[in-house]
């Protein structure tokens, strides 16, 4: 196809985008939200950042720049974030803040790092050493959280405290590996409470019901990004690897063989209400091609993640009045908290949130496995 349009759709978000109104941040637009840091930005940033990073355009670092300028203050705080949440989706963003201090020099960016990095020092811990997803979910373990914390903790022990915590980000990747990974069906599941308490869990494992798309998309990316800034090549490292093949590897056989896309609950295909779900299926594209062109997975996962790839883009990227449109994105989906039992983590559930167009939490990950798919055919 010609790929052309993509750059043309990037460029269109830009254009349309404010600081204060970005236009992918559906979530917010319908809420009504002040602007304030969130992970849905975040991803936008990171996805714009590996553009740039391709095509070496300046005008890309300079609106990310001006965007998250917005948003940190000169002392480092940060617009609309409040540690004491210890909301794991708030650490997300914080991955830009790397590339823009090396970047721009400003130090407001290390000190807002500094900010986030504290937050995860006094994060809440379950009984086996992850994290909480957050403190209005205590004891809970979201597969998202393992790309919204996991990342920026890797990223800030390589550059900014000589790897001292390797070990702790491994075995919180170790213990989801343990508990929330189903070896018959060879998926993750989205949610896992410790605890036992939550109205969602099994009261015998503790673990939601069903395998969401996009959480486990999530974790895929999760794994590949922290094992490619992995600063050393031991042992820790073969773990997270070895971890990560096997969910590739039992993902695969979850594509749909006409679309070429993976559907929003996982295992249940063509059942009554699922839908190909854009989202979780270029995050799976993504992880798919990065992991195969770091050389931690067979190579031909190249080819098959540039299948879904265009599968997406087949299936859900369309123009209207001449503006392009990526479709098919799950706005959003959780489990609890305990006033909102309508999330309870059933396949009825999942099929019935808002599908919207030009999320960010589908169009961040859609220009990701853009950049890769850049990189694999030069």
């Amino acid at each position: 196809m010609d790929y052309s349009v993509i750059d043309r759709y990037i460029d269109r978000l830009m254009a349309d985008t404010t600081p204060d109104k970005p236009i992918w941040n559906i979530e917010n637009i319908k809420s009504g939200k002040k602007p304030g840091w969130n992970y849905i930005d975040g991803c936008m940033m990171t996805s714009l950042y590996s553009i740039y990073q391709q095509k070496k355009d300046r005008a890309y670092l300079d609106f990310i720049d001006g965007f998250v300028d917005y948003y940190v203050f000169a002392d480092g705080s940060i617009r609309g974030y409040e540690l004491e949440t210890y909301n794991v989706d708030n650490i997300n963003e914080g991955r830009i803040l790397f590339d823009l201090y090396r970047e721009t020099g400003k130090e407001k960016y290390r000190k807002a790092a500094d900010l986030l990095y504290k937050q995860l020092l006094a994060q809440p811990r379950t009984g086996t050493g992850n994290f909480w997803h957050k403190k209005i979910y205590p004891n809970q373990v979201w597969l998202d959280g393992l790309y919204m914390a996991q990342v920026f903790y890797t990223r800030y022990e390589t550059e900014f405290n000589d790897c001292k915590n390797y070990a702790d980000i491994v075995k919180q990747f170790k213990s989801v590996c343990d508990n929330m990974y189903d070896k018959k069906k060879k998926l993750d599941y989205h949610g896992w409470d410790w605890s036992k308490k939550a109205f969602w869990a099994d009261k015998e494992t503790g673990l939601s019901k069903s395998f969401w798309l996009r959480s486990v998309g999530w974790y895929t990316v999760g794994l590949v990004d922290v094992i490619g800034y992995f600063a050393k090549n031991d042992e820790l490292k073969a773990e997270l690897v070895a971890i990560f093949r096997d969910t590739i590897e039992g993902l695969e056989q979850y594509i749909d063989k006409d679309k070429h896309m993976f559907y929003q609950v996982v295992d249940q295909g063509g059942r009554e209400g699922n839908y190909l779900e854009t989202s979780g299926s270029a995050m799976i594209a993504y992880a798919m091609m990065k992991g195969a062109r770091l050389g931690i997975i067979d190579s031909r996962f190249a080819d098959v993640g540039e299948e879904v790839f265009n599968g997406i883009c087949n299936q859900y990227l369309t123009e209207t009045d001449g503006k392009l449109n990526l479709g098919g994105i799950c706005l959003m989906a959780g489990l609890g908290p305990e006033n909102n039992r309508r999330r309870d983590g059933t396949f009825e559930y999942y099929i019935s949130e808002p599908v919207v167009e030009n999320d960010a939490k589908g169009t961040g990950p859609f220009v990701m496995a853009y950049t890769e798919l850049m990189q694999k055919s030069r």
